[in-house]
């Protein structure tokens, strides 16, 4: 086991955990709570994603407390849907403790071996190269990518796995001369009315642009969404300054809120 080898925590912190694994237990047992009994692993997954999602608001807002709370909120789904395999007999979540720990030793030759890297691009190697070795009963290089993903971040992920077997621009310069490519073929789909390769070609020029963004080192997912709060920062500046004037958005024109759009740009 992890612990035995490499430092054993304090015995405060392991009876804490253990506590929080009985609560869970409490919680599902007969004399548990009614709402947590009649959970299941699906009826989890949005409130999964949800805490995820808390997770990264409170990193982006540098919210000490509210991290700490939000990891501690997401432990607890862990442990809920190790209960619910437990249950069905399937693993306990000392199995998952123990899964993860032998799985970060493995994939880390280079701390807890002998092998020598010299940075974080030969750490990603070797990593991949790990990791498709232990699934190499995989048929593709891009299984194990969820479909169910936001479609921007699996984009990423998939041209991401196809490029570390070479299949890439050789220079990110080739790629925008793809993207013109594609923009001229939505421009000649917009001329015809086409819808459903209107959608085809749109599809086409957001995946070039993911690819833009990979080369560039850029996580198209987080800045897209970090585009959309600057948008959402910026237009509720509009309605801010048009509420100070006892005005709707739709009594002002185009050019009012284009020059309060251009005066939130100056409160960035």
């Amino acid at each position: 086991m992890f612990h035995e080898t490499f430092g054993i925590p304090m015995k405060k912190d392991r009876e804490n955990f253990t506590r929080l694994v009985s609560i869970m237990e409490k919680l599902r047992s007969p004399q548990g709570c009614p709402w947590d009994r009649e959970q299941t692993m699906d009826t989890l997954k949005t409130y999964l994603i949800e805490e995820v999602y808390e997770i990264i608001e409170a990193i982006e807002e540098k919210d000490v407390d509210a991290l700490r709370e939000e990891l501690g909120d997401l432990l607890f789904h862990i442990l809920f849907l190790s209960r619910i395999a437990e249950e069905q007999g399937a693993f306990n979540v000392w199995e998952v403790i123990d899964r993860i720990s032998k799985k970060m030793i493995s994939r880390h030759p280079h701390v807890f071996g002998e092998k020598k890297v010299s940075s974080s691009p030969e750490v990603e190697r070797n990593w991949s190269d790990i990791k498709q070795e232990e699934k190499r009963n995989r048929r593709s290089i891009l299984d194990g990518i969820p479909p169910n993903l936001p479609a921007l971040l699996r984009a990423y992920r998939i041209t991401q796995r196809a490029s570390r077997v070479g299949f890439d621009w050789e220079k990110a310069g080739d790629i925008f001369q793809k993207l013109d490519e594609e923009v001229e073929e939505l421009n000649q789909a917009l001329s015809q009315g086409h819808r459903p390769r209107i959608e085809d070609e749109v599809g086409d020029v957001v995946f070039v642009m993911v690819n833009v963004a990979r080369l560039m080192g850029v996580n198209p997912e987080e800045a897209l969404r970090k585009t959309t709060d600057k948008f959402v920062k910026r237009f509720q500046h509009i309605e801010k300054a048009l509420t100070k004037s006892n005005r709707t958005l739709q009594e002002a024109s185009l050019e009012e809120m284009d020059k309060l759009w251009e005066e939130s740009k100056t409160k960035d």
